[in-house]
């Protein structure tokens, strides 16, 4: 995935609970290259593009070749956490199974129940959509 700002990017996945497994600055490319897997499942990367000069090609508002899905342990507790970080809630999990944010760099960003879907709860239940996911 290609980001604008390779420090916030990497905050934000963080959040997901992905970490660095390894970073390649290329000096003779002007790019650095960030690799980002869930703990225990290092094999399971997103790498991160970041071009130190810019990059004049990247879209405004993409959704880069679909959306990136993880499932995650409590939707409602990653949600809120998400929330309280400053990253808006696009599609709340008002099923309590499915949720949509986007990344820094317009990346949509589908988060998953781990198991059965949680029951029903509020604020989530009677939260609307904001944006586009």
């Amino acid at each position: 995935l290609r980001v604008k700002d390779l420090d916030e990017s990497v905050a934000f996945y963080k959040l997901l609970g992905l970490q660095e497994v390894r970073r390649r600055d290329s000096e003779a490319g002007r790019y650095t290259l960030v690799f980002l897997a869930p703990e225990g499942q290092e094999e399971a990367q997103i790498e991160l593009t970041y071009n130190w000069d810019g990059d004049v090609g990247l879209p405004n508002d993409s959704r880069h070749f679909g959306h990136l899905a993880y499932q995650v342990e409590n939707i409602y507790d990653k949600c809120q956490e998400l929330m309280d970080n400053g990253v808006l809630i696009n599609r709340p999990p008002r099923c309590g199974r499915m949720a949509f944010v986007r990344s820094p760099d317009n990346v949509s960003i589908e988060l998953l129940q781990a198991g059965e879907a949680l029951s029903p709860a509020e604020p989530w239940s009677s939260m609307e959509n904001t944006g586009h996911w």
